[in-house]
């Protein structure tokens, strides 16, 4: 059994963290409970959880760079992984938040 939270608690701290702090996170596109990878939308910019250079778990930015892109770039990631949850976040420092909230195992 892995020592990882589940998906769902780890959305649902994230969203409470940046709504608590006077930001907005929603939810745009609902995945797995248990097991589904986390994807976040900071205005022009997708970060996701996955292992960094050195090895060590991170934030990578991943998808375009053009925020006329994202919005596609994700709905195409869910066609082929139904169980991605996609947060958009719109708050200062939104890597911040998601890096604690994330990467906590």
């Amino acid at each position: 059994m892995s020592g990882r939270l589940p998906s769902g608690v780890v959305v649902s701290a994230l969203l409470r963290r940046v709504n608590d702090a006077g930001g907005l996170g929603v939810v745009r596109a609902r995945g797995d409970a248990q097991a589904g990878g986390i994807l976040v939308v900071i205005g022009e910019r997708v970060v996701e959880r996955g292992l960094g250079p050195d090895g060590v778990t991170a934030l990578i930015e991943t998808g375009p760079r053009d925020s006329a892109e994202v919005e596609g770039y994700w709905r195409r990631r869910r066609t082929r992984d139904p169980d991605l949850w996609v947060i958009e976040l719109d708050i200062a420092d939104a890597e911040r938040f998601a890096a604690e909230t994330i990467l906590v195992d």
